[in-house]
């Protein structure tokens, strides 16, 4: 753990776009973005223009953008984003031919400011985060905005990155550490392919656990190590509570798939929400004082392919602001019980199999094939 950091937990679209906006404004040597989600609209738009006009006032700008999660950005836009100035680069781009290669992709979200200010978490630059366009669907997140010494992992992890996707040149990044900002301890933790560090850490703070473990996950299709950790926990008294997608979300067959293993887990003791106002898109894991929050969701995208990265705390303020937010998030969640559960319909039971067949499928066949590196540059 590092120490020394400024922590500003910000919940939905209109509390840390402004935030990460006026961050980009306050720029006055570089800024690094590495985002998943960036689509052409009305948000994108606001972002564009702030990376441009940093771009014009001197500040090198560097986007490093998913290709796959990016197909919705619009040539136009693609266009002013480098007739501006700023160094645009795909990670890797999708090719005809390479199924195993196109399932990795850049699930991370960053923006960091000068080496001194980082954002993280859940979100993506899209109309759909933001309530002041979606005015009644927008999707629920979390951001984490950053200062302290681990801002600079985060510079040396989008500094690996980029290099594996551009061979445009970054800019001279600092090798001091920033200096302390705050009260707070935290790290850095990865998902990359080779390391799966959040998991490996996940699992451990679920045995762990002595009072309480708290999960919300957008995408919830965990393989079997998880599920058997959180029943034990149940099982042996720890109050163990999930929030994760209702009707509302953009992958009803991920819902479906991850809905298959509600039975085993509500008859060991695990308590089950669905969030019901609208699509929540959280990525937030605490077990008592630990908490670990920011792109990886429990699926096997995140923990098989992806790259992700978290930020890790164990500290007791910290994971009361967290539970707070969790707790509110739970006022707002139906929960699942076991009777009314037995008892749905033989659609909703058939969509489940379906969904999780397909989804045991693709893992199977991806482990059974040699691996294929992922093409890095675009």
């Amino acid at each position: 753990m590092r120490q020394g950091h400024r922590l500003d937990l910000l919940a939905d679209g209109n509390h840390f776009f402004p935030a990460m906006l006026a961050a980009i404004d306050s720029a006055r040597h570089y800024v690094l973005m590495e985002m998943y989600l960036f689509e052409s609209g009305r948000l994108a738009d606001r972002f564009i223009a702030a990376l441009i006009d940093a771009a014009d006032r001197g500040v090198q700008v560097h986007l490093l953008l998913d290709d796959f999660g990016s197909l919705k950005l619009q040539a136009h836009d693609r266009v002013r984003l480098r007739t501006g100035g700023v160094i645009l680069a795909l990670y890797n781009p999708l090719r005809l031919g390479r199924l195993s290669a196109n399932l990795h992709r850049d699930h991370r979200k960053l923006l960091l400011i000068d080496g001194r200010v980082a954002f993280t978490g859940g979100s993506g630059i899209t109309d759909d985060f933001d309530p002041s366009i979606r005015t009644r669907r927008w999707w629920h997140d979390l951001m984490l905005r950053i200062e302290g010494p681990v801002v600079h992992d985060w510079q040396r992890l989008f500094e690996r990155t980029w290099r594996q996707s551009s061979d445009a040149a970054l800019p001279a990044l600092p090798t001091k550490l920033p200096e302390p900002a705050g009260p707070h301890a935290t790290r850095l933790v990865v998902n990359d392919g080779r390391r799966r560090e959040i998991q490996r850490h996940l699992v451990r703070r679920l045995s762990d656990a002595q009072q309480r473990i708290a999960i919300s996950v957008a995408y919830f299709v965990p393989p079997p190590r998880i599920r058997a950790t959180l029943r034990r926990a149940a099982r042996r008294g720890v109050k163990v509570d999930l929030i994760l997608p209702g009707r509302h979300t953009d992958h009803q067959s991920a819902r479906y798939a991850g809905r298959r293993f509600y039975t085993q887990l509500l008859r060991a003791g695990v308590r089950i929400h669905e969030y019901t106002p609208r699509f929540s898109h959280v990525k937030l894991m605490i077990c008592d004082d630990w908490v670990s929050l920011g792109s990886a969701n429990l699926d096997h995208w995140t923990l098989r392919w992806n790259l992700e990265a978290n930020l890790e705390f164990e500290d007791t303020d910290f994971a009361a602001t967290a539970l707070a937010q969790f707790t509110a998030d739970l006022a707002q969640a139906r929960e699942v019980d076991l009777p009314t559960w037995m008892a749905r319909g033989h659609r909703a039971r058939a969509r489940e199999w379906f969904w999780s067949l397909i989804s045991s499928w693709l893992v199977r066949w991806e482990a059974i094939r040699p691996p294929r590196a992922p093409v890095r540059r675009g």
